[in-house]
């Protein structure tokens, strides 16, 4: 398949792009700054900004997918999703957030006391743009939200995947590494199982 991945630079999105590229697909990996993008087989380093709506939409324009990694305080979700619907991309996934899991019926993580200040903005930006592809009828959309922790770490394939509830491992963990959350994301769009819906991935 033909992939977009915005943000491809960052920590999510570098370990992405090489999951991608790793399965074969031909990756366009669009960056503020290509330069930073390692250079893989089957991958195009590109310049481009979230903020130009035009810009991106013709990047996008002519893949299978594109993929979204990039803060939430540092990009506008409006001009993300109309430069998704514009290109006619045939589906469109987002690095969510852990704020907008609930950790009980109608509760968000982001509304929790114990949740870190200087994080709270940042998560309820992802949760507002979760709120916005929820409205969504036209495009084929998937936001896949990391566990509390999301942090670098290995490749180990072996995670568990839930949907709107934070998961929490055995020992009291709610983890996981940018490798494993790459490798989640790729399966998904290998086989597509959610599909204007929100999933979680953590161990």
């Amino acid at each position: 398949m033909k992939i977009a991945v915005i943000g491809a630079s960052g920590n999510a999105g570098s370990r992405i792009t090489a999951e991608l590229a790793r399965r074969g697909h031909a990756v366009t990996a669009i960056a503020r700054h290509p330069e930073k993008i390692a250079r893989l087989e089957g991958v195009i380093p590109t310049q481009g900004d979230a903020a130009d709506e035009p810009g991106l939409t013709r990047l996008l324009r002519g893949h299978n997918a594109a993929i979204s990694s990039i803060h939430f305080l540092a990009s506008d979700p409006r001009k993300l999703i109309g430069a998704a619907k514009a290109s006619g991309v045939g589906r469109y996934l987002v690095v969510g957030g852990a704020g907008s899991l609930e950790v009980a019926p109608g509760v968000r993580l982001v509304t929790t006391p114990g949740f870190p200040a200087q994080y709270k903005a940042e998560a309820q930006k992802g949760g507002d743009f979760l709120d916005l592809l929820r409205q969504e009828r036209e495009l084929n959309w998937t936001f896949l939200s990391p566990s509390a922790l999301f942090a670098p770490g290995e490749r180990t394939g072996r995670f568990r995947l839930g949907t709107d509830q934070l998961l929490t491992g055995t020992d009291g963990k709610s983890w996981v590494s940018f490798e494993d959350f790459a490798v989640a994301l790729a399966d998904e769009i290998d086989r597509p199982a959610h599909i204007r819906r929100r999933f979680t991935v953590g161990y």
